[in-house]
């Protein structure tokens, strides 16, 4: 027998949660962070002949290959074939969000037309990586993205369940292998090196402020640890039942969800009531649903 608690619970429509999933909000993240990403492949990237990943990648090396048009104008003919597709696959909110993404990136890359005076490709490459990292991450914070990739990882995840992750490594490792033909080798490691400092970056910012643990609690008070936990505004907890496999005595499993702030108090509270529980935390990398928001793309 499984029990929850969850009274007490701020209700689902908490100010975070309205913050969440306020228009105005996720359009100005939006417009935020395609200006960082703009920024960093416009205005770095672009000017050191490396490229970025994803799609505005694609539009760099077609852009260095045939020299016509720009990197943005070669990203928003790119990204059309894909929202075309993804009209018929994805939900309607997460289309129209991605859709000004794009169209954001568009804008403010075709905007900048000025160089970052940075001359070293190495040190280029970092800052190319942060500011991209960072644009993509604030995008990927809403409830849409920036486009491109993003759309199709969510098409062949939901339908032939490839991973996003994996399917834009592979995207990526072709796209540098075409661009071989092109570019020296030494461009396009510092490009490889680019991509891979956004990637880091982008995972720290989609951790900023929602940095959650997960604390499983193995104790004999479970319905008491329960009550207190609620009571101290911790959130809610499941209780699970479980077996000592050496003792076989019957034992119950506290499952909840906390952050970094509260995980210490938490600990004191738990062996407050049980000194003999034993208390496990797993960091975890997202929570959505009852108190907090849900990223919808279906």
């Amino acid at each position: 027998m499984t029990k929850v608690f969850t009274r007490s619970l701020p209700p689902p429509t908490d100010r975070s949660m309205r913050l969440a999933q306020s228009p105005a909000w996720n359009l100005l993240l939006l417009t935020v962070g395609s200006a960082f990403f703009s920024l960093g492949a416009q205005g770095v990237a672009s000017h050191h002949g490396f490229l970025t990943g994803g799609i505005f990648g694609t539009g760099l090396l077609a852009w260095y290959a045939t020299d016509i048009f720009s990197p943005a104008i070669w990203y928003l003919l790119l990204n059309i074939p894909l929202f075309a597709v993804s009209w018929f696959q994805i939900g309607r909110q997460f289309f129209f969000y991605s859709l000004y993404g794009s169209l954001a990136t568009t804008a403010i890359s075709a905007c900048i037309s000025f160089q970052i005076p940075i001359q070293d490709n190495f040190y280029a490459a970092v800052a190319a990586g942060v500011l991209c990292g960072t644009g993509t991450g604030l995008m990927l914070r809403t409830l849409g993205s920036g486009g491109g990739l993003d759309l199709i990882g969510v098409i062949l995840n939901r339908r032939w369940n490839v991973g996003v992750g994996r399917f834009s490594f592979t995207y990526n490792a072709v796209m540098f292998l075409a661009a071989v033909a092109t570019m020296s080798l030494d461009l396009i490691i510092v490009s490889f090196l680019q991509v891979f400092i956004a990637s880091g970056t982008l995972e720290y910012v989609l951790r900023w402020g929602n940095g959650r643990k997960m604390v499983y609690v193995v104790c004999e008070r479970g319905e008491e640890i329960c009550e207190a936990i609620i009571a101290e505004g911790y959130g809610g907890a499941t209780i699970l039942k479980g077996k000592g496999a050496y003792s076989g005595d019957n034992r119950e499993i506290i499952l909840t969800v906390t952050n970094n702030i509260l995980l210490r108090r938490l600990e004191n509270l738990v062996f407050d009531l049980d000194p003999r529980a034993l208390f496990i935390v797993e960091n975890t990398f997202y929570v959505s649903g009852s108190r907090y928001p849900r990223k919808s793309v279906i």
